[in-house]
């Protein structure tokens, strides 16, 4: 099917609910690879605090990290090239480069009980 890699930034979570305030962007993208593996896509995230060795053996992703710093994260690899850097992919564009419809991304929404 494909591969999918993200080098995060430092951060104390990659889904965006933690700290003092919940990260639209950083639950939407956790949503969505989740999804994606659910398709059978191998995800791999990476976080800067936690894997610096995965920062390390990238050579692309050294050389990005020493000639723009942490700017360049988060940074999103498809079949190992690059695809997006500085932001997160929006979901048509994760769909668009993994042939899924954009729609088998969006999180289901939550049902109303009318009792």
């Amino acid at each position: 099917m494909g591969k999918l890699e993200i080098y995060d930034p430092v951060m104390c979570c990659p889904t965006g609910v933690c700290g003092p305030s919940v990260d639209p962007d950083l639950t939407r993208i956790a949503s969505a690879l989740f999804l994606l593996k659910g398709k059978g896509i191998e995800v791999n995230r990476y976080g800067l605090a936690n894997e610096p060795d995965q920062f390390i053996t990238n050579k692309e992703v050294n050389l990005l990290l020493n000639e723009k710093g942490e700017d360049a994260l988060p940074l999103v690899f498809v079949n190992g090239q690059l695809k997006k850097q500085g932001s997160y992919p929006a979901n048509s564009e994760l769909a668009s480069w993994l042939g899924v419809g954009e729609d088998e991304l969006a999180a289901p929404k939550a049902k109303k009980n009318l009792l």
